[in-house]
């Protein structure tokens, strides 16, 4: 056992050395697209720092700790070791060296990571201020009615301070969680289902008081000014207007199944880059599935690792209404890359702790 142990360590260890090396270089490397986020948060040309909003709020937190005045590559320098140690403390899998579909998917994870965290950026944020639901998860000292109250106070002041979409994740996690409560023949498919008409009806009701739907001001207003532009291969365009009940329905599922089962994206065929993200994409969503279906049947073993799940899928969902591109998308499911670490691995962290 302890061999396997050193060996899933030395995996990891040198799975982190190559990719900090890569984080390091991307600076060098990556196109300016990628760049775009950075450089308001180091350079805040538009003078947005404040205390509320993801821009602000990124900017004055790169501003306090001093990582904004530093060169991106010594930012990848400092932040990718942290991200990986905080993997590090989340554990280990065993077999962790071994090529199977799971390991590579973190593999690649970890890559993904060194990419879009090798300068400042809005996900490095996500990262450390999601961590802690995984470290509850993991602490049998703490219960699980704790654990739910404190991850839904953590998403819902991430909302209202960071990113509002957050404060979604609880609803819809929440309501997913009282439908998987009933009887149906395919609980998993009907849950998530459920799942998607519950934000549905939180777009209606933004409609309904505010005037638009929720992905009509979100990402149909993005997407307006970048059809046809260089940077937008893999934009999210809705088949039909957002403008109207039955419209924007239609754009939600339509964006929940381009984020996270893109099959439609395989006529982009010729930018191998967005292919290896759709096959990432698509066997990540099946293994979470799959996990998902397993701890809604015991979910009394599985109940901390249900919570996650929830938040995942209801994140998935949420990603379905306000993402612009499969770029973005990704991006910013390495902000919650810890959860997904934690669900991919569940079973052997749950060994470590008995």
């Amino acid at each position: 056992m302890k061999t396997k142990i050193e060996k899933s360590k030395a995996a990891f260890l040198l799975i982190a050395a190559v990719n900090l090396i890569v984080a390091v270089l991307a600076f060098f490397v990556l196109p300016p697209k990628f760049f775009y986020d950075a450089a308001i948060i180091a350079y805040d040309k538009g003078n947005e720092i404040g205390y509320f909003g993801s821009y602000p709020l990124s900017i004055l937190l790169y501003k306090i700790s001093g990582l904004r005045y530093l060169p991106f590559p010594v930012i990848a320098l400092i932040q990718f070791p942290v991200l990986m140690y905080i993997l590090y403390k989340i554990g280990i899998p065993e077999r962790f060296e071994k090529i199977n579909v799971k390991n590579v998917l973190v593999y690649m994870g970890i890559l993904m990571i060194a990419i879009f965290m090798s300068m400042p950026s809005k996900e490095f944020i996500t990262f450390l201020y999601i961590s802690p639901i995984v470290f509850m998860c993991l602490n049998p000292e703490v219960s699980l009615k704790k654990t739910i109250l404190y991850s839904v106070l953590l998403l819902l002041i991430f909302g209202v301070f960071f990113r509002p979409y957050y404060l979604l994740i609880p609803v819809i996690g929440g309501g997913m969680y009282l439908i998987s409560l009933v009887t149906f023949k395919n609980k998993t498919i009907t849950t998530i289902f459920y799942g998607l008409l519950i934000a549905v009806f939180l777009s209606f009701s933004h409609g309904i008081i505010k005037g638009k739907y929720l992905s009509e001001i979100s990402r149909e207003v993005v997407n307006s000014d970048r059809v046809g532009s260089a940077d937008a291969n893999s934009i999210i365009i809705s088949p039909v207007e957002t403008d109207t009940w039955y419209g924007e329905t239609i754009g939600i599922f339509y964006g929940f199944f381009t984020v996270n089962i893109p099959v439609n994206g395989l006529k982009h065929i010729l930018s191998p880059q967005i292919i290896i993200f759709i096959i990432w994409q698509l066997l990540l969503f099946y293994i979470l599935l799959v996990r998902f279906a397993k701890c809604l049947v015991d979910r009394k073993r599985y109940s901390k690792e249900l919570l996650v799940l929830l938040i995942i899928f209801a994140f998935f969902i949420v990603q379905g209404v306000f993402e612009p591109d499969l770029g973005t998308a990704v991006r910013h499911k390495m902000g919650v890359f810890p959860l997904i670490y934690f669900a991919l691995y569940y079973e052997s962290f749950r060994k470590k702790l008995q």
